[in-house]
């Protein structure tokens, strides 16, 4: 944020020095970026959320390093007062223009709600696996999140869940059913963030959606899942780009939309590519999927590259990932290792000419703007 707000401070001065704006406008411009970079997280509310993390685990490793000498009942006593301390200490702090610590406290409270969980329910033998702990712990951090309006207990929510499925998916613990209640919870998290305004934990549901869905092809069915990801993505990318205002006004991911789709169009193709890599020999699947892969990063970077340089360092690392793909998948055979070198040699060239000449490209408008 730091360095967005350095460049819109650049950007007003040079547009009122191009007459584009009065000298109280400029002011009102600098004066609204000064109070919502204040208002966004900054350095020292990251290492205030990085304290309560390693505060949080110190408390929960004296309890649990000291389990059998403390007192059955002290025991439940000292987790739920800092369970309590953590959530109401940091709502008095937050009220007391102390926002950072008080955010930090409640993280502190959530991790001790997750810690107490496991504790207590090995003191009293309670029934249940871990994966079951998860969805607790997640469940009673959202209602936190809900009842204090906390984005950060809102990513932690997330991050919960992403942990449970993590769990499910790979079938960590024992043999069960695929985990489709995952969309249940993403889509509750999805809106649960608008009421506290947590727009990393949208990016971050997003992220984990694709991951779901990567899990579900590789468990499943692979084409089924993979070529409707491809297809939505191209809508969304179509939808942000065209309509980018009112899209964003439904999503609010920070006109990142296409950003999102552009990862996911990747995914699914690349799902697509190593379904269909074995039998390349026999049929166009593969190399068809990689023309498509090709023209879609190009369409992105033409479409929408102007105005993201994170979607386009999205392409180009999609870019270079098809050319080492099609490189192992169809050349290795016909190459020897002085070959393999020589190749890739002439790949990372191209890669670089593209790159270099895209920037340019984008960079070059812009300029002839301003001195314009």
């Amino acid at each position: 944020m730091a360095g967005y707000s350095a460049r819109v401070r650049g950007d007003i001065g040079r547009w009122q020095q191009a007459g584009l704006i009065d000298a109280s406008t400029a002011d009102l411009l600098r004066r609204d970026v000064e109070v919502n970079a204040r208002q966004s997280l900054s350095f020292g509310s990251i290492l205030a959320m990085m304290a309560a993390l390693l505060f949080g685990a110190a408390i929960l490793i004296f309890v649990a390093a000291n389990w059998e000498a403390i007192p059955r009942l002290a025991r439940v006593a000292a987790l739920f007062a800092v369970i309590l301390g953590g959530y109401v200490g940091g709502a008095v702090l937050k009220t007391r223009d102390h926002a950072a610590i008080g955010e930090a406290l409640w993280i502190v409270a959530a991790a001790a709600f997750g810690g107490s969980i496991a504790l207590i329910g090995q003191m009293y033998h309670l029934s249940g696996d871990e994966a079951s702990a998860l969805v607790t712990w997640g469940a009673g951090t959202a209602l936190a999140a809900v009842a204090l309006r906390s984005n950060p207990l809102t990513v932690a929510a997330v991050g919960i869940a992403d942990a449970w499925l993590f769990l499910k998916g790979f079938d960590y613990y024992s043999r069960s059913d695929f985990p489709h209640v995952f969309v249940v919870m993403a889509i509750v998290l999805f809106v649960l963030s608008f009421w506290t305004r947590s727009q990393p934990a949208r990016h971050l549901i997003i992220l984990s959606l694709l991951f779901y869905l990567v899990l579900l092809a590789t468990d499943q069915a692979t084409l089924p899942v993979a070529i409707p990801l491809v297809v939505a993505s191209v809508v969304l990318f179509a939808a942000g780009v065209l309509v980018p205002e009112r899209v964003d006004r439904i999503v609010r991911l920070g006109g990142r939309l296409p950003l999102h789709a552009l990862l996911g169009f990747l995914t699914g193709l690349a799902v697509i590519q190593f379904e269909l890599a074995d039998e390349h020999t026999y049929n166009s699947g593969f190399t068809l999927a990689s023309v498509v892969a090709l023209a879609g990063i190009v369409a992105a970077i033409v479409f929408a590259g102007r105005e993201s340089r994170g979607l386009r360092w999205l392409a180009y690392l999609g870019f270079a990932f098809e050319l080492a793909t099609i490189y192992v998948v169809t050349l290795q055979s016909m190459l020897d290792t002085a070959g393999f070198f020589l190749a890739a040699a002439v790949l990372l060239g191209i890669l670089a000419i593209v790159i270099i000449r895209v920037e340019k490209r984008m960079k070059d408008p812009a300029t002839g703007g301003a001195t314009a």
